[in-house]
C-alpha cells in the first residue's frame, strides 16, 4: 500500500495551487537542475545534481538519460547503491487531483533495476534486489528480490 499525505484543494483543482504547495523559485530551480542533469552523459555529474536537489542517491547508482525526477519534492526521492533507473523513466512524489493532492516518498532499495519508460508513483517502495520491468506502471510496494511487469505493474516472480 502506497504511504501519502493528502491535503485538500483550496480552490477549483488542486494544481491551480501548485505555487502554494511549493515555492516558486525552488520550483523553477529544481526543474533547470532536474531536466539540465536528464540530459547528462555524466553519471558522476547527474548524480551530484540530484543530490543537489535534495534527492538521496546511492554509491554506483545509474539514472539513464532521459529519466525524470519529481521537481516539486525531489528530497523525498531515495535510491539505494548500485541501481539502475532506467531511460525515460519518471519518479513522482507528488500527485494533483481535482479534490486534493498527495505527497509521498518513494524508496528504491540497492541492486534494483527498474527497466524504461517506467512510471513510479509517490509513496512507492521498491525494495533490495528487485527488477521492474520496462513501461511498467508501479503504484504498489515491490518486495525485496521480486521481478514486477505491467500496467499496473503486479509481481510475477521471485528471483530468490
Amino acid at each position: 500500500m502506497r504511504e501519502l499525505q493528502e491535503y485538500p484543494a483550496k480552490e477549483r483543482n488542486s494544481l491551480w495551487q501548485w505555487a502554494r504547495i511549493r515555492n516558486p523559485l525552488r520550483t523553477i530551480i529544481n526543474f533547470k537542475i532536474i531536466y539540465l542533469a536528464r540530459y547528462l552523459p555524466s553519471l558522476h555529474l547527474k548524480n551530484f545534481l540530484y543530490r543537489l536537489v535534495g534527492a538521496k542517491i546511492g554509491k554506483n547508482t545509474a539514472i539513464a538519460l532521459g529519466a525524470t525526477l519529481d521537481i516539486f519534492y525531489p528530497e523525498l526521492i531515495e535510491i539505494g547503491d548500485n541501481s539502475l533507473i532506467g531511460y525515460n523513466t519518471t519518479i513522482l512524489t507528488h500527485e494533483f487531483l481535482i479534490k486534493s493532492w498527495k505527497k509521498g516518498r518513494v524508496q528504491i532499495g540497492k541492486n534494483v533495476l527498474i527497466g524504461s519508460n517506467c512510471l513510479i508513483l509517490p509513496g512507492v517502495k521498491i525494495r533490495d534486489n528487485a527488477t521492474v520491468a520496462a513501461f511498467s506502471l508501479v503504484n504498489k510496494d515491490v518486495p525485496a528480490n521480486a521481478f514486477a511487469a505491467g500496467v499496473p505493474a503486479k509481481i510475477l516472480k521471485n528471483k530468490f
